[in-house]
C-alpha cells in the first residue's frame, strides 16, 4: 500500500470532514460537557489515523488505527444520545452516524491491509 502521507488517505480526509461538521453543528450547544465529549471523540478519529500512520512499526500503526475505530464507535453512541435528547436533529444525527460507520469500515480495511502486508526480511 503506497501513499505519500496520512493526508492522502481517504479515511483521514473523511474523518476530518466529519469532525468539522460535528463542531459546526454543535457550535451553539450550551451543554458544554456533552459538546466537549462528542467533539473529542470526533477529533480522535483522524488524530489517531495520523499518529498511527506516522509510526515506524506496523504493529504501532495498527494499534492506533484500532483506537481510531473505537473512537468511531464512541462517536456513533454519542450521536444517538445527542439525537435522543434533542441536541442534534434526527436526520443530521443519522447522516453523521452513517459517515462514522463508513469510516469504521474504511479503518477495518486499512487494518486488514496492513496486517496482510509482508514484513521486511531481517
Amino acid at each position: 500500500m503506497a501513499y505519500g502521507s496520512f493526508e492522502d488517505l481517504d479515511v483521514w480526509q473523511k474523518s476530518c470532514d466529519l469532525a468539522v461538521n460535528i463542531y459546526q453543528t454543535l457550535k451553539d450547544c450550551r451543554d458544554y460537557g456533552f459538546k466537549d465529549q462528542i467533539c473529542r471523540s470526533a477529533v480522535s478519529i483522524p488524530s489517531n489515523v495520523a499518529e498511527g500512520m506516522e509510526r515506524d512499526s506496523g504493529k504501532e500503526r495498527i494499534h492506533f488505527l484500532h483506537i481510531a475505530k473505537g473512537s468511531s464507535a464512541e462517536l456513533r453512541t454519542q450521536l444517538l444520545i445527542a439525537e435522543r435528547i434533542g441536541l442534534i436533529e434526527k436526520l443530521v444525527a443519522e447522516s453523521f452516524r452513517e459517515q462514522a460507520v463508513s469510516i469504521s469500515r474504511m479503518l477495518h480495511g486499512l487494518i486488514k491491509a496492513l496486517q496482510n502486508k509482508p514484513s521486511p526480511a531481517p
